[in-house]
């Protein structure tokens, strides 16, 4: 790449990689699931014909959002793999960042289960903090 040979202590990619990786994983959730979820939860917003059809919404909804899961955690291990060699600041943040959308795919997880019973992402049933 070009750009990369120009400017050598440009970040490495990895923590660019998982910083978008999150940041599509978290607008997923939060756009696109949580929605769906509230509305489940709050049973009056949705005509009793048409719970079914949205918990079957809800559902395909969460095998894509437990699918950017796994391509954000595989962004991660790859992170971790190269540990800081590169900009420690940005590699921090890479980390935190996919910490919190960890969290709160951990917490949607239980509020679709709670709807669904089905399963949350692979490694969510483990600590948050990494």
């Amino acid at each position: 790449m070009l750009f990369m040979a120009d400017h050598p202590d440009t970040a490495d990619p990895a923590d660019i990689c998982l910083i978008l990786r999150a940041h599509g994983e978290q607008r997923w959730l939060i756009s696109e699931v949580v929605p769906i979820v509230r509305q489940l939860e709050q049973r009056e917003l949705i005509a009793e014909d048409q719970i079914g059809a949205a918990l079957a919404y809800l559902e395909v909804l969460w095998l894509d959002a437990c699918q950017r899961a796994c391509e954000t955690d595989a962004a991660h291990a790859q992170l971790d793999r190269r540990s800081a060699d590169g900009d420690r600041v940005l590699y921090e943040k890479a980390r935190r960042y996919h910490a919190a959308v960890r969290r709160l795919r951990i917490a949607v997880g239980r509020r679709v289960s709670a709807l669904t019973g089905m399963p949350g992402p692979a490694g969510t049933h483990h600590r948050t903090g990494s």
